[in-house]
């Protein structure tokens, strides 16, 4: 029956080619001559017998016989309870109808304007519509069905899924592979560190099944709607692997309103989740999309955009949030990483969402990258601000390292670890060096990171001299603007902040701890040294009387005592300066000190008794510098008596 109902259609469509192919009755005998020499079956007696190309009712005909064929065959499966695709020869046979079926329409299009064509065609399209209703249908169950099991396949390294590790140890078998606690559950991807491995969530089988039957819809006008269903169930797979990843779906607002120490651990679970869905769960999708969908990119393309959008978004909506909100100093780190982290996988959005339906996708995970970059140039302008706003009344006790000093400097050499990220931060940022007018023709003509950074410590510097004013003693003023430059210089040298300000800014900056040491030796000594001065020779100056000598050691002893009590509480905090001061003070104190004593104990009128005039032996000046900047203030004891 079947066999005599296909040469029925044969012979139908070999008219109807005749009729639409031959211009007059000529054309369309000659046309089917050549037919009749190519098969018997299309001899003129037999076309003629079924109504000849000048009866077109044997061909309509032919078309309602077909189509009524069609429809029992068809609507047999349409209606039936049992999934299609569980017998291979069923769903095989629902496919060759659906073909049929395809091409039937195909062949009368032409003649649609026919009355009685065109109620055949609508009668077709219907009947169309209904397989492709329940190919839909079955081509939902083949996804879902095939997402219960899924195989891994690793490149040439072993990524190692290990996120229950419960499970894992209860089935060794299943090691590496993310496995389901539940039948109705979708199973996902775990969170690995080998991005060397493609997910393929469906079996091979169910692959090509569904390969078949979106081939079909595609063909038949419902690519859009197999597109659909394919991605509502792919989506799902996606959103469950964030959800294992860690990753909670998070507006803006929430995102500001989280804690920052909560929203350093946020951070830290979505640059692993980023890495793992751009690079292994992204490709695989991409990857399962040309494949279900080969033949027709544009399908895939489709389905790859609507599966992957929302968890995209997901992504992107969450560095977006951090990058436009809170600029404070403490956030550069993470922001870093955040940076960082799309930075590096930008090529793969831009090898995965080219296509037009994901390219708005890849030039918002552009846009939201160098929006990253604007809040970390954000970020070290409020560094700035920091640093301006903090009071200048707010200077240190006893001449110690200030906290703004300490803050800056490590602040910046952890900055510098990621020296490279931010030259390219601030070097796209375009700020010229004549926004830094303070900054010499060395510093300026260096990169966009060498200005900001040179501009930063400029400002410290400003700020420091500010606070070394509220020093009433100008000797307490070297002392911090010592203590302070002496930690500015070391914190630079040997890393990359160094690097960054160069050799000249080092030598610059060490030149001027050393005049600070000077000025505190002009400020705190200078007058001892004058009261202990002798004349060009070596001698006392001539006719200075015994009183006089007597009361310019008196004077030495209370001027030496006071600034001994007094600077043995101040503080040198390195150990290294505190011994350079210390022995810069002996070398000129102590010569002096013992040629004054010499001298003194050699004046007649006193003689023998010079000893009960002297308080401090030149020992025990030594001993008494070596007690400065202590921090202890113990400095007022200690000499001969």
């Amino acid at each position: 029956m079947a066999d005599q109902n296909g040469e029925e259609k044969l012979l139908a469509v070999a008219r109807h080619i005749a009729k639409t192919l031959g211009n007059n009755n000529n054309m369309a005998d000659d046309i089917l001559q050549i037919f009749s020499n190519f098969d018997g079956r299309f001899s003129r007696e037999n076309l003629s017998e079924r109504g000849g190309d000048d009866d077109p009712r044997a061909g309509f005909a032919a078309l309602e016989h077909t189509l009524k064929s069609l429809d029992r065959q068809i609507s047999q499966y349409v209606s039936s309870d049992q999934p299609i695709w569980a017998d291979s020869a069923d769903s095989s046979a629902f496919l060759d109808s659906i073909d049929e079926l395809i091409a039937t329409v195909s062949d009368w299009n032409p003649m649609a304007g026919d009355k009685i064509v065109g109620a055949c065609l609508v009668r077709a399209e219907d009947l169309l519509q209904q397989a492709m209703f329940r190919v839909e249908d079955e081509f939902r169950s083949l996804m879902e069905r095939g997402g219960e099991s899924f195989d891994l396949v690793h490149g040439e390294s072993t990524g190692n899924l290990d996120f229950d590790s419960e499970d894992d140890e209860e089935d060794p078998e299943l090691e590496g592979v993310m496995r389901n606690g539940h039948e109705d559950q979708i199973p996902v991807a775990q969170p690995i560190s080998d991005y060397d491995i493609v997910v393929d969530a469906l079996p091979s089988g169910t692959i090509n099944d569904l390969h078949e039957i979106a081939k079909r819809m595609v063909v038949a006008g419902f690519g859009k709607e197999c597109s659909h269903v394919y991605s509502s169930c792919r989506r799902e797979f996606l959103e469950e692997s964030f959800s294992r990843l860690g990753l909670q779906k998070l507006s803006i607002e929430d995102v500001h309103k989280i804690p920052w120490q909560d929203l350093e651990a946020e951070i830290e679970r979505w640059v692993k989740a980023s890495n793992v869905a751009l690079r292994i769960l992204f490709p695989s999708e991409r990857r399962l999309c040309d494949r279900v969908f080969f033949g027709f990119s544009s399908a895939a393309d489709l389905s790859f955009m609507e599966v992957c959008r929302g968890s995209t978004i997901q992504l992107l909506n969450f560095a977006d949030a951090v990058a436009i909100g809170s600029r404070s100093p403490e956030r550069l780190f993470k922001i870093l990483d955040l940076f960082e982290t799309l930075r590096d996988l930008i090529p793969e959005f831009e090898s995965m969402f080219s296509d037009p339906y994901c390219v708005v996708l890849r030039n918002e995970a552009i846009t939201i990258w160098k929006r990253l970059g604007e809040a970390i140039r954000g970020i070290f302008m409020e560094l700035e601000n920091l640093i301006r706003r903090d009071p200048a009344k707010a200077s240190v006790p006893r001449g110690g390292l200030h906290p703004i000093t300490r803050y800056v400097m490590n602040y910046l050499r952890a900055a510098c670890r990621s020296r490279h990220t931010l030259e390219q931060v601030f070097d796209d940022s375009g700020v010229p060096s004549k926004d830094y007018p303070k900054l010499d023709d060395r510093v300026s003509s260096s990169s966009s990171l060498s200005v900001q950074i040179a501009w930063i410590m400029e400002l410290l510097e400003s700020n420091l001299e500010a606070k070394s004013k509220i020093y009433k003693d100008s000797s307490l003023c070297s002392v911090f603007m010592m203590n302070n430059g002496r930690y500015i210089v070391q914190k630079a040298k040997d890393s990359e902040l160094g690097s960054l300000l160069g050799d000249d800014w080092i030598r610059k900056h060490t030149a001027k701890v050393r005049q600070y040491h000077l000025n505190y030796q002009r400020s705190s000594w200078n007058k001892v040294l004058g009261i202990l001065k002798l004349d060009n020779n070596g001698s006392l100056a001539p006719n200075v009387s015994a009183k006089s000598i007597k009361d310019k050691l008196q004077l030495f002893n209370m001027h030496f005592e006071e600034i001994c009590k007094l600077q043995s509480s101040w503080v040198i905090f390195d150990e290294q300066l505190r011994e350079e001061i210390r022995i810069a003070l002996v070398k000129i104190l102590l010569p002096a000190y013992g040629n004054f004593i010499g001298r003194f104990q050699n004046v007649p009128e006193i003689g023998k008794h010079a000893d009960k005039y002297i308080k401090f032996g030149v020992e025990d000046i030594e001993a008494r510098i070596n007690d400065l900047f202590q921090g202890t203030g113990k400095g007022s004891g200690g000499g001969r008596r």
